[in-house]
């Protein structure tokens, strides 16, 4: 039978990273991918405009700009009476939360645990928030989704979710991440951010998760022991980097780490391609997409030995602790000064990397979708 599925993408924020990306490239990949039963697509205009998807079978339902906050408001009060509207007989949230009260079927995707596990990485407001709200989506939802066989485990323990309820559907790399040779563009792009000749790179949002005190440590180490190229940190300043400014210039290394901002899609991989490592010591990540993306681009990576990354990177990669900051000194150390090695990394990354595609991400979640479908006609058929 036809159903109407509706897909939650009113998360989505203007600069997308993480999760961010996970909706945009899953909506693409299911409408790519095709559908038995009809598809509607719930976002901002300005959601809609960065997915820029459209499928003959896909309806979209504009829904208000608003704030983050505002948008966890509306997701209580008024996105209910949309969906009973619309007539959707399945909702798959993409952010972690969704109605409390549908008339349909639903589905909710977790990212990580972090707000279990390094509640002190968050804002107050996202701590006392998110807990609740994601313990809520776990309870009542007919079926749930995490990005990685890391993040199930942890949710299954974390939150005594019955194994057979959540499932792990692994994020893809877009296609676009790859080795690229033209000079012109490469050099290009090196302009327009103002990036050295030869840099080690962090992408990310610049926030206490991603471990940046720690990077910068080691680099200043690195650095005090003889030559090394420069420092490139690409991404959007979070919540608390105001202290930034201030320990690059305790630790004397101001002038050789480069911070060009957030880095527009069409131009990240080449970043990637232009750097001679890319190094992300992040605490936890539930999927963790730059190490990835950089292996695709067939850049060495190193990264913690933690959460998914160590999952997924494995022995394509340096891993190390992520709180040794002796430990990725000597990482960055050997890797830059070993041709031989940073050659057989790229491969190995290279590799590992085209295991990872949006076409087997939106695969796996169309059939988490027709188990949750079937979850809600058996309680609706269950006598009492």
């Amino acid at each position: 039978m036809i159903q109407r599925i509706g897909i939650d993408a009113t998360a989505l924020p203007p600069n997308p990273v993480g999760a961010g990306n996970y909706i945009i490239q899953l909506v693409r990949a299911i409408c790519r991918v095709g559908i038995e039963h009809e598809l509607v697509i719930f976002a901002q205009r300005h959601g809609r405009e960065l997915i820029a998807a459209s499928d003959p079978g896909a309806t979209w339902v504009d829904v208000p700009e608003m704030s983050p906050a505002r948008r966890l408001i509306w997701e209580q009060t008024e996105f209910p009476r949309l969906a009973a509207r619309e007539k959707i007989d399945l909702l798959h949230s993409l952010h972690y939360t969704h109605p409390l009260i549908l008339p349909c079927a639903s589905v909710v995707t977790f990212h990580d645990m972090t707000f279990f596990l390094y509640p002190e990485l968050h804002t107050r407001s996202k701590r006392l928030f998110f807990p609740l709200a994601i313990r809520l989506s776990a309870r009542l939802a007919e079926a749930l989704i995490a990005v990685s066989d890391s993040t199930r485990r942890d949710a299954i323990r974390l939150l005594n979710i019955p194994p057979q309820k959540i499932h792990a559907v692994p994020s893809g790399i877009n296609p676009e991440f790859q080795p690229i040779t033209d000079a012109a563009r490469l050099e290009a792009v090196r302009r327009k951010y103002r990036l050295p000749d030869a840099f080690v790179l962090f992408v990310g949002l610049i926030e206490p998760r991603k471990n940046i005190p720690l990077l910068l440590r080691a680099y200043a180490r690195l650095v005090s022991e003889g030559t090394a190229p420069d420092l490139v940190l690409a991404g959007r300043l979070g919540w608390l980097a105001e202290d930034l400014g201030q320990l690059l210039q305790s630790l004397g290394i101001q002038e050789r780490v480069h911070l060009p901002g957030y880095i527009s899609p069409e131009d990240l991989p080449i970043v990637y391609n232009l750097a001679r490592v890319f190094v992300y010591p992040s605490i936890y990540e539930g999927f963790g997409f730059p190490p990835l993306e950089a292996m695709a681009c067939g850049t060495p990576v190193i990264t913690s030995a933690t959460s998914a990354m160590q999952d997924y990177v494995a022995e394509a990669g340096i891993l190390t602790p992520p709180q040794d900051e002796a430990a990725l000194t000597q990482a960055l150390q050997s890797l830059l000064g070993d041709a031989a090695l940073q050659h057989k990394l790229s491969i190995a990354g290279r590799l590992q990397a085209q295991k990872f595609s949006w076409q087997t991400t939106a695969e796996g979640t169309l059939r988490v979708y027709e188990y949750a479908l079937a979850q809600k006609s058996r309680k609706g058929t269950a006598r009492p």
